[in-house]
């Protein structure tokens, strides 16, 4: 009966701690979510206000991404997106896909905001090894091993370019180029798609 009673208690003391572990450890994970970073403030904005129209401003982006040896996968007046391919290393791959909206202002189709999102996609090589083996009946029981290797791009992480400098040179970069197209001295606003 004693041994009973002992066993009981320390069931008990096992499942009150086992339940308190396991919140804790919902709790950590709720902490360490990835939507907690999301701030949603005006300072880490993925847009740029332009002093140019739609059209223009698309351009601009397109002819940035293309002298950047970017592929252009699409290209429409208010949206482009295009790619490049990287290899940091032996058997990483690397890709950077821009998707580019743009939309009008107030300012009578003279302004307009350029959002662009970037995502890096990161590949490693996968290899397999496929063995066969061939039959020679004409000399006796002899098997001639046959083995092919094939590779293939597996994908091992995926994230959106956090915004910061890298979005800072390329809005510079379609600054430039829209005061090239226009021969003038257009600007560029800081934040987010409101007017100056």
């Amino acid at each position: 009966m004693r041994w009973l009673r002992r066993t009981c208690v320390a069931c008990a003391v096992a499942l009150v701690a086992g339940c308190s572990g396991f919140g804790g450890d919902g709790a950590g994970a709720r902490k360490n979510s990835v939507y907690q970073n999301e701030r949603f403030q005006a300072d880490e904005t993925f847009s740029r206000l332009f002093d140019a129209n739609v059209e223009d401003t698309c351009e601009a982006a397109r002819r940035a991404l293309l002298s950047q040896g970017y592929v252009i996968n699409l290209a429409q007046p208010a949206s482009i997106t295009g790619s490049k391919r990287f290899q940091p290393e032996g058997e990483v791959h690397v890709e950077i896909s821009f998707n580019i909206v743009c939309v009008p202002e107030a300012g009578g189709g003279k302004l307009a905001t350029a959002y662009v999102s970037a995502l890096q996609d990161r590949y490693t090589v996968k290899r397999s090894t496929n063995s066969t083996s061939l039959g020679v009946s004409a000399i006796g029981s002899i098997s001639v091993p046959l083995s092919s290797t094939s590779e293939s791009l597996v994908k091992v992480a995926s994230e959106t370019i956090p915004a910061g400098q890298f979005y800072d040179r390329f809005f510079a970069l379609m600054q430039r180029l829209l005061k090239d197209q226009s021969g003038g001295t257009p600007e560029s606003f800081g934040g987010g798609g409101g007017n100056p």
